[in-house]
């Protein structure tokens, strides 16, 4: 299906209107036209009935017996001096009178109405007679019996007006397709610089993400410039992370490989059976934190790219859950490990986000607190939040440091504990996710480092 373009959207929607606009200024002209024709010639017949009356006057007052007297018309052929057009004989036609004494008619035009049409009201009367309608105007004249009537046809103002309408139509619907043009080039005019920032966008190189100049869109275009700038500079702030997180991770995946290459090697150089299995013991340890770095890599990109499904969550019974998971690691190192606080807590969240989030902090507790030492976790209400604080009795994290190790590979030298530097960081792209805070703190035990995250309520 081929997609309309945005020029001709904008004509179909500016030409109807155009047109609408044209058609009803047509019907306002008619209407006032036909308005000011029937008063202009309302008043001519006034006009012609008191004119009438005063050439008739002496005729028709003369006393003695009534005689009808018709008045003949005007020889208006072609042949006549004042047979000025065509249209003159019609238009004599067109037209009647007659005056009436003691109810007889006096005087007549040739085109009068017989005297079986009776004597009409003082003022305007429309009459139908002959299959046409006449508009007559009767003059009593005051202190008399005398009454002047003159009367044309209505097909003749009829007439004036569908002429005065065809006059006015013609140059409109003829000035209409020079308008659809200047429309058609005027949007395509208003249109150019849209079409210059989409050339200029796709003659760009695939790495060029340098912001699009605005200073020369119009400005309703700037607002769409500074949008689409808004997005290059957050594609290529996304980009250099994600090149120097695969730059890193590099770099961390060659340390393990390295140390895996050099135990194999002196694996095979080993002389004795103890120094065998003291090879391969390394090698497994070796193996596993490799397998840790490559699972909290995975961990990071899931997090920057999984679709989120945001719904309640309970926050207490998640706690619970992942705590629980971690068992066997809590009961090797003998952790005194402690849940409390409002178990009807819900948050607005993503459930496996969540949980991995609440992972990372309870297994960064578990790693650093020394062996017999405590974990505490708990959950209380903060304004329209939850705060989450997750407290150990490890050697903590210096203030300095605090900021820093949310920064993906930062770590903090700690004795008898080593880390990918990435735990810290997917808490960090979480929180962001779920417009939350997190702060890190001296415990309240003083020995230690509590995490304090602060969740909105569901």
């Amino acid at each position: 299906m081929i997609r309309s373009t945005l020029t001709r959207k904008l004509f179909f929607r500016i030409a109807p209107t155009i047109l609408i606009t044209i058609a009803l200024i047509g019907a306002f002209a008619f209407r006032s036209a036909t308005r000011e024709i029937n008063n202009i010639y309302d008043a001519q017949l006034i006009n012609d009935a008191n004119v009438l009356w005063t050439l008739l006057e002496r005729q028709v007052e003369k006393p003695g017996i009534h005689k009808s007297k018709q008045v003949n018309d005007i020889d208006l052929a072609m042949g006549n001096q004042l047979a000025i057009n065509e249209d003159a004989d019609d238009y004599a036609d067109a037209h009647m009178f007659r005056a009436w004494k003691d109810g007889e008619i006096e005087v007549f035009s040739s085109t009068a109405f017989p005297k079986a049409v009776p004597e009409q009201r003082a003022g305007f009367t429309d009459v139908n007679y002959g299959g046409e309608n006449w508009r007559v105007y009767a003059l009593p004249i005051p202190q008399t019996t005398i009454t002047v009537e003159v009367g044309e046809k209505l097909a003749l103002r009829k007439s004036l007006v569908s002429n005065i309408l065809l006059n006015l139509s013609f140059p409109l619907l003829v000035l209409f397709p020079l308008i659809a043009v200047l429309i058609w080039f005027g949007i395509r005019s208003g249109l150019s610089a849209m079409h210059g920032l989409v050339r200029q966008i796709r003659s760009r190189s695939p790495d060029d993400l340098s912001v699009i100049p605005v200073d020369t869109l119009p400005r309703d275009l700037s607002p769409l410039g500074r949008s689409i700038n808004q997005l290059l500079d957050k594609l290529d702030r996304s980009l250099t992370a994600e090149r120097r997180f695969a730059d890193h991770a590099a770099h961390q995946l060659r340390t393990p490989q390295t140390s895996l290459k050099l135990l194999l090697q002196m694996l095979a150089n080993a002389e004795s059976e103890q120094e065998r299995k003291a090879i391969i013991g390394d090698l497994v340890a070796s193996n596993e934190k490799a397998m840790h770095l490559i699972e909290q890599l995975l961990r990071a990109a899931r997090v920057s790219h999984q679709p989120m499904l945001l719904r309640s969550v309970s926050l207490y019974n998640t706690v619970a859950s992942v705590i629980g998971e971690f068992g066997n690691m809590i009961h090797l190192k003998r952790l005194e490990v402690s849940l409390h606080g409002d178990e009807d807590a819900q948050v607005n969240a993503d459930e496996p986000l969540l949980r991995l989030m609440i992972a990372n902090l309870v297994d960064n507790a578990i790693k650093y607190s020394p062996v017999g030492g405590t974990i505490e976790a708990s959950i209380t209400p903060n304004n329209e939040s939850w705060l989450l604080s997750i407290s150990d009795s490890g050697p903590g994290i210096a203030a300095q440091h605090r900021e820093a190790v949310f920064r993906r590979f930062y770590r903090v030298d700690t004795p008898h504990a080593e880390g990918s530097g990435l735990g810290l960081a997917i808490v960090a792209d979480i929180i962001d996710r779920f417009s939350a805070t997190i702060a890190l703190n001296a415990a309240r035990s003083g020995r230690g480092l509590s995490v304090d995250v602060l969740m909105p309520r569901a």
